[in-house]
């Protein structure tokens, strides 16, 4: 048996999530904060940063109010199981979900119509970033994250010699966590891509912002190599609104592909401390 999925249930699932995330911290994140804060000295002032996050994040779920001012373009990721039909049209109705949810929850409109020649604001948030996701397995999710400007722009591609391996990516992401984590409000999760071509590896690191904070790789390498680049990057002192100490990151993710011989991809996706997303199984 074939299952099938509609548009009218994915701008459902849309709706509700955009207004659920952009009033609740993603509750791994927060459970991750809280056990950072509590291994701080009481005194420290990365607690006190830390009890200021939690605390504005209390305040937005208990209010139903923005925990953060920036509250984010949309991306909406399906990701579709051999066994499910997807019509043409599945995203059809994305748009309308999000223009309304931001209008009832009286949200901020961030979207400007032509990122070049005509930055006036669309005025309803849109349009959403789709993508669609073919995975092995039955079944179909639907993940949507707002994603603030500040922490977007304290990303970045580049593409190195493959000669550099895997001290060019670490090379890479701690230059950029040096050069850009104090505009991304830490603690951060790092989305890190590695492989594909240009254009995809972008797609790896932001989607590797999705996976629960703390879980395991997918492998013991890159399990290995995700504990040495958190390491190192809180060595760097920046700290919890840059303001010093540690954490700056509570986890760095890692997602990886081939690519071609010539080549090594590398996309750093910053995850503020407003982490706002969801994953909803739809059939």
């Amino acid at each position: 048996m074939t299952d099938k999925l509609n548009a009218r249930a994915v701008g459902e699932a849309v709706y509700d999530a955009v207004r659920s995330c952009a009033t609740a911290l993603r509750p791994d994140y927060r459970a991750a904060l809280e056990k950072a804060q509590a291994e701080l000295p009481a005194d420290a002032r990365a607690a006190g940063v830390i009890d200021r996050i939690l605390e504005n994040a209390r305040i937005g779920e208990t209010d139903g109010v923005p925990i953060c001012q920036d509250t984010g373009s949309v991306w909406v990721c399906l990701e579709v199981g051999e066994d499910v039909a997807v019509p043409g049209n599945i995203f059809s109705q994305v748009n309308d979900a999000v223009a309304r949810a931001y209008t009832d929850g009286r949200l901020r409109m961030s979207l400007v119509r032509d990122a070049l020649f005509d930055r006036a604001n669309t005025e309803n948030n849109t349009p959403a970033f789709c993508d669609l996701k073919l995975v092995p397995g039955a079944g179909a999710t639907l993940h949507v994250l707002l994603k603030g400007g500040g922490s977007d722009n304290a990303s970045r591609v580049v593409m190195l010699a493959p000669g550099a391996g895997a001290e060019g990516v670490r090379r890479a992401v701690l230059d950029c966590v040096r050069e850009k984590a104090a505009n991304a409000c830490p603690p951060l999760v790092i989305g890190l891509g590695v492989g594909a071509t240009f254009d995809k590896v972008a797609g790896l690191a932001k989607h590797a912002l999705l996976r629960e904070v703390g879980s395991p790789a997918q492998s013991e390498a890159a399990a290995a190599f995700e504990a040495e680049l958190l390491s190192e990057v809180n060595a760097l002192g920046i700290g919890p609104g840059a303001l010093g100490g540690a954490p700056t990151a509570l986890a760095v993710h890692l997602e990886t592909a081939p690519c071609h011989i010539a080549a090594l991809p590398v996309a750093i996706n910053m995850g503020c401390c407003a982490m706002r997303s969801a994953s909803i199984s739809l059939v």
